[in-house]
């Protein structure tokens, strides 16, 4: 494992390079299936949602990582990303996107962003 805030930056920007390409993989199909307007800009909305949640919950989880406690880590991130996912459903009512767009896409990118997230964690 590299330590060292060089090492944490370098996998941290790593990280967030992959969850760019992921999310926006999955968000080219989402796009596709939900065709109306405002679910299209609902999914694009999550998207960058998810991807600042998830980088800082990453860097989160990677400093606990270095200190031996790589577990507990990846549990608080996975935990910040649940808490910001109920939030994210009031708000997005709030703000008046389509609820099923915002919510499945946002869920969506957490799901595959979090089953790449592992092997950055000892880089």
């Amino acid at each position: 494992m590299t330590a060292g805030k060089a090492g944490n930056a370098r996998a941290i920007a790593l990280y967030a390079l992959c969850c760019v390409v992921v999310i926006g993989l999955a968000g080219g199909v989402l796009t596709a299936v939900f065709e109306a307007g405002p679910a299209r800009s609902a999914v694009w909305v999550s998207a960058g949602v998810a991807l600042v949640v998830q980088v800082v919950a990453f860097g989160i989880a990677r400093i606990l990582a270095n200190g031996g406690n790589a577990i507990a880590g990846w549990g608080l991130g996975a935990v910040i990303c649940l808490a910001s996912l109920i939030i994210y459903g009031f708000v997005s009512r709030a703000i008046g996107l389509p609820l099923s767009a915002s919510l499945l896409s946002l869920a969506t990118y957490y799901s595959l962003t979090e089953l790449i997230e592992a092997p950055f964690l000892f880089l």
